[in-house]
C-alpha cells in the first residue's frame, strides 16, 4: 500500500447550463408518464434514470417473449428496445408478415402487460447486422437514392410506414405503451431527411413522447426533433483482423465528457458513402440529457473477428457511463437471438457489400441473456446497477457529473485511477472503474477519497486502502436513508428494504474491506456488525437522534447472485413502484415474477433460493415446486460419419477481411457427426437446449437436409434451443464442423487464439454434446 499519495480530489461542479424544457413531451406529444428535461428524465413525474434493455421479437422464438420480458423486468429494465426489420416482415413485396415471432402487435401488448415501456427502433434503415440493414431485396435494388428525400424512395417507405401505423398506432399515445420511437440509424448527414420521416411516421399514426436517433461517428442531427443517442463496446467485429485494440475502444474504460464515438458505424459510413461534417467528436445537445442506447451488452461475432467481452468488460462500460452523467442507460443486446432463415440469409454478409460476414443463424451477442435464453455472468453485475437505479435513481439523476483535479493523460495512461464524482453538492456517489481488457492494470496502492461538498470536505476511508485491478464499483457520500445519513461507505449501494426499520444493502468489492461510517463519523465494519448465518454478509445498525437504520453488507462471493423484485411485478405497466414489495433474494438461477407475484425460476435442477428478512435480519430459504415437466439433462450419442479435410483453405476475401464459409464448403469440407437424440425428447414440452463443447472454424447444425443454426467458433459453449425448430422422432440431425487452420486469418478472444497459436495440426473436434431440458419453478405458496 502506498500511504504517501496525495489524496483523491474532487469538486461538484453543478450544471453547466440552466435547466430547459424542451417542447418535446412537454407542449408536443405529451404522455401520462415519461418526460424530457435538458438535464434529466421524468417518469411519473420524478427524475429517474430508465434502462433500456435490447431484445428483438422477430430473432425470439414467440413461446420464449413472455419469460424473456419478464426476465428482463427482473433483471432492472424498465424498457425494452427492439428494431422492426422492414424484410423480416416484406421480405417479397406485398407479402406482409406479423405472424409468429413477427407479431409486433402481440409483442408491445404482452411488454406493457408486463410492466416494459417500449422503444420502437423503426428505421426504415435499421443494420443490427440485417441483411440490408433490413432493408428488403426489392427496395435495395429499387433504383431509388436510398436514405434520402428521393422521392421514389419516401412513396416506399410510405407504405410500410403505413402498414406500421395500423400495426403498432393504436399503443402510442398519451396513455401508450410506446414511449420512444428511434428514427434511422447511423445516418451521419442528412438531418433534413431523419426530419423528413419524423414528420411521415406521425402522418402514419405513430408517435411517442420521446423520439430519438443516433449521434455517433458525429452525426448532424435536426436540433430539438431528436434526442441524439450514444453508445460504446468493449471491441468491435468491424474492426481487421489482425488490428491492434482500438482507441475509441479503450476510451469507453473512462470517465469522460466527451460521449461522441466515432468510429462506432464506421465500416457501414464508409460502405455507403455517408460522412460526418465535423472533425473529432461532436457536443452533446444543450436541450436533452446524455441517452445510451448501445451500451455494449456483449459482441457478435463476425467470421474475421470473433471478440468474446467478460463480464467485466461490460460492467466498466455501463459504470463509466453512468458516472460520467448518463441519465438513461440503454444495452444493446441485453437478450440475444436468432436470425430467420428468409430465402437468401437476412443476415449481413460479404454478399451483400457489407464489409463482415456474419452469422446466418446466430445472433447470441454474447448477451446478458443468451439467445437460448441462458443467463450469461455479466447479468449479475449489470442487474446490481440497476438494482440501485431502481433505489437511488431519482437522487443520482439529479446529479451531475464532475471530474477529479487529477485526470488519466490519455487511453495510454495505467497508473491514473479512473474515477468521477457526481454530486448535487450535499451528496454524491463515488464512481471507480479500474479495469480494461487486453492492457491488463495493475492495482492502485493506496487510494483516499476527499470530497469537497458545499458544507464540509468529506475525506475517506481514514487509512487509504488499495483498488484492485478488476474493481468496477460506486461508493456512496451522505446518503440519507430512512432519516439517518451514511458519511460514506466502501461498498456498493444496492437497494433499500422496508420493514419496522429500513434496511440499506450494500455489496463489497473483491479485495476491498466494507467500511461505513456513521453520522456522527464512526467507522464500522464487519466486525463491529453481526455476521449471517449462511456466511453471506453481515448486518450492522447506523442510529441518528431517534431513527435506525439496519446495514446490510453482502460478501463480493456473493453480490452477483443477488436478484432485486418487486412483487407483484406485471401489474398494469402503469402502475406506480409504491403498490409493490420490494425484496431481495439470491439466486444463481434466474427468477422472474408473474403477474400474480408469483415466483418463478428456470433450472435444469433443484433451485437453492434465499429471501432476507429484514425482521429476522437473516436469509431463509424459498421452498420451491415444479411448475412444469421434471428437468432431465442427457449425452447425445454423436457418431462420427466423415473426418474433416485437413488440406489448408480459406473462402474468399472481401478488402482484406476473409469470407465465411458457404454451405458448399461445409459438404465438401467439414467433418460430420449425426446426433442421435435421447428417447425422452420428444416428449419434453418445455425449453430444451442442445449444448455443443467443440473446437473448430465455424460449425452448422443441419435438420432434415437444411442447416438450421451456425456458430463461429470462439472458445464458448454453443448453446441452442432445440425446441425452437421442428425435430421430428425420424428426423436427421448432423453436426458439421469445419477445421480451424493455425495459419487462418481471424482475430479470436485470448483463450481460443492461444489454442490456435500453440496448436501444430488443425482444431476440429466435438468434445461433448449433451441435451439440457430445464424448466419452471415456483415458490411454494407461504
Amino acid at each position: 500500500m502506498n500511504r504517501d499519495r496525495e489524496p483523491l480530489r474532487a469538486t461538484p461542479a453543478g450544471w453547466k447550463q440552466p435547466a430547459v424544457l424542451p417542447a418535446m413531451s412537454n407542449e408536443i406529444d405529451q404522455h401520462d408518464r415519461y418526460q424530457v428535461t435538458s438535464r434529466w428524465m421524468l417518469v411519473d413525474g420524478v427524475p429517474s434514470i430508465p434502462v433500456a434493455a435490447e431484445l428483438h421479437f422477430s430473432r425470439t422464438p414467440r413461446e420464449r417473449w413472455d419469460e424473456r420480458l419478464r426476465l428482463l423486468r427482473a433483471a432492472g429494465a424498465t424498457e425494452v428496445s427492439t428494431y422492426i426489420y422492414w424484410n423480416h416482415h416484406e421480405e417479397d413485396r406485398g407479402q406482409l408478415r406479423f405472424d409468429g415471432n413477427r407479431d409486433l402487435a402481440a409483442f408491445i401488448r404482452l411488454a406493457g402487460e408486463i410492466g416494459l415501456g417500449v422503444i420502437l427502433r423503426v428505421g426504415p434503415w435499421s443494420h443490427g447486422e440485417a441483411r440490408y440493414g433490413g432493408f428488403p431485396d426489392w427496395v435495395q435494388h429499387s433504383g431509388a437514392t436510398l436514405r434520402t428525400d428521393d422521392p421514389r424512395y419516401l412513396d416506399l417507405v410510405e407504405g410500410w410506414f403505413g402498414v406500421l401505423g395500423e400495426v403498432a398506432g393504436p399503443y402510442c399515445g398519451p396513455r401508450g405503451t410506446v414511449v420512444a420511437i428511434q428514427i434511422e440509424n447511423e445516418l451521419v448527414d442528412r438531418p433534413h431527411h431523419i426530419h423528413t420521416l419524423k414528420r411521415m411516421l406521425r402522418a402514419a399514426g405513430l408517435s411517442a413522447p420521446l423520439w430519438t436517433s443516433s449521434a455517433w461517428g458525429s452525426a448532424q442531427l435536426p436540433g430539438q426533433e431528436v434526442i441524439p443517442l450514444y453508445g460504446g463496446y468493449p471491441d468491435g467485429f468491424w474492426m481487421e483482423h489482425d488490428a491492434p485494440w482500438d482507441d475509441s475502444f479503450r476510451a469507453h474504460f473512462f470517465f469522460s465528457s466527451h460521449w461522441d464515438d466515432t468510429m462506432l458505424g464506421a465500416d457501414v459510413r464508409a460502405q455507403q458513402g455517408t460522412h460526418s461534417v465535423t472533425d473529432g467528436a461532436a457536443p452533446t445537445s444543450a436541450l436533452f440529457p446524455i441517452v445510451t442506447c448501445e451500451l455494449g451488452g456483449g459482441m457478435a461475432g463476425s467470421y474475421h473477428r470473433r471478440p468474446w467481452p467478460s463480464a467485466l468488460d461490460v460492467a466498466a462500460i455501463s459504470n463509466n457511463a453512468l458516472g460520467s452523467g448518463s441519465g438513461w442507460q440503454g444495452y444493446y443486446m441485453f437478450a440475444g437471438g436468432t436470425n430467420p432463415a428468409g430465402a437468401d440469409g437476412l443476415q449481413e454478409s460479404h454478399a451483400t457489400g457489407y464489409p463482415n460476414d456474419l452469422p446466418r443463424f446466430d445472433y447470441d451477442f454474447h448477451a446478458p441473456i443468451g439467445a437460448s435464453g441462458r443467463i450469461a455472468p455479466s447479468l449479475g453485475p449489470l442487474r446490481r446497477q440497476h438494482a440501485a437505479l431502481a433505489a437511488f435513481g431519482t437522487a443520482l439523476a439529479q446529479m451531475p457529473p464532475s471530474f477529479p483535479e487529477i485526470v488519466p493523460s490519455g487511453v495510454e495512461d495505467a497508473t491514473t485511477l479512473r474515477w468521477a464524482l457526481r454530486s448535487d453538492g450535499a451528496s454524491g456517489f463515488v464512481f471507480i472503474g479500474w479495469h480494461q481488457p487486453e492492457v491488463p492494470l495493475d492495482d492502485y496502492r493506496g487510494a483516499q477519497f476527499e470530497i469537497r461538498l458545499r458544507d464540509e470536505t468529506v475525506s475517506f476511508p481514514p487509512v487509504p486502502v488499495d483498488i484492485p485491478a478488476g474493481t468496477v464499483t460506486r461508493w456512496p457520500v451522505h446518503l440519507e436513508v430512512g432519516g439517518v445519513r451514511v458519511r460514506w461507505a466502501t461498498a456498493s449501494p444496492l437497494t433499500v428494504l422496508d420493514g419496522q426499520r429500513s434496511t440499506l444493502v450494500l455489496t463489497a468489492d473483491h479485495g476491498i474491506d466494507p467500511q461505513l461510517a456513521s453520522t456522527d463519523g464512526e467507522v464500522l465494519r464487519a466486525a463491529d456488525g453481526r455476521p449471517l448465518d449462511d456466511g453471506s454478509g453481515f448486518v450492522v445498525e447506523v442510529a441518528r437522534d431517534e431513527a435506525s437504520i439496519d446495514v446490510l453488507v453482502l460478501n463480493a462471493e456473493c453480490a452477483d447472485d443477488a436478484w432485486v423484485i418487486d412483487r407483484p411485478n406485471g401489474a398494469p405497466w402503469s402502475s406506480p413502484a409504491s403498490h409493490r414489495e420490494r425484496q431481495l433474494l439470491l439466486s444463481k438461477a434466474p427468477l422472474w415474477t408473474e403477474a400474480d407475484g408469483g415466483l418463478r425460476l428456470r433450472a435444469s435442477e433443484t433451485p437453492a433460493v434465499r429471501r432476507y428478512e429484514p425482521a429476522l435480519r437473516t436469509f431463509v430459504s424459498v421452498p420451491v415446486e415444479l411448475a412444469g415437466p421434471p428437468p432431465r439433462i442427457g449425452a447425445v450419442e454423436a457418431r462420427l460419419d466423415r473426418k474433416p479435410d485437413l488440406e489448408y483453405r480459406t473462402y474468399g476475401f472481401r478488402d482484406r477481411r476473409a469470407s465465411a464459409p458457404r454451405n458448399e464448403d461445409f459438404l465438401a469440407g467439414a467433418a460430420e457427426w449425426t446426433l442421435q437424440l435421447p428417447s425422452w425428447f420428444g416428449e419434453y414440452g418445455d425449453l430444451v437446449e442442445l449444448e455443443v463443447d467443440w473446437t473448430g472454424d465455424a460449425a452448422q447444425l443441419w435438420l432434415d437436409g437444411s442447416p438450421v443454426a451456425d456458430r463461429f467458433w470462439d472458445g464458448s459453449l454453443w448453446s441452442f434451443d432445440l425446441s425452437a425448430v421442428p425435430v421430428r422422432p425420424d428426423s436427421e440431425l448432423v453436426l458439421r464442423v469445419l477445421p480451424l487452420f493455425p495459419a487462418a486469418p481471424v482475430y479470436l478472444p485470448a483463450g481460443a487464439r492461444s489454442r490456435k497459436n500453440d496448436a501444430t495440426a488443425p482444431l476440429c473436434s466435438v468434445d461433448g454434446i449433451q441435451l439440457i431440458a430445464s424448466t419452471v419453478w415456483s415458490e411454494q405458496a407461504r
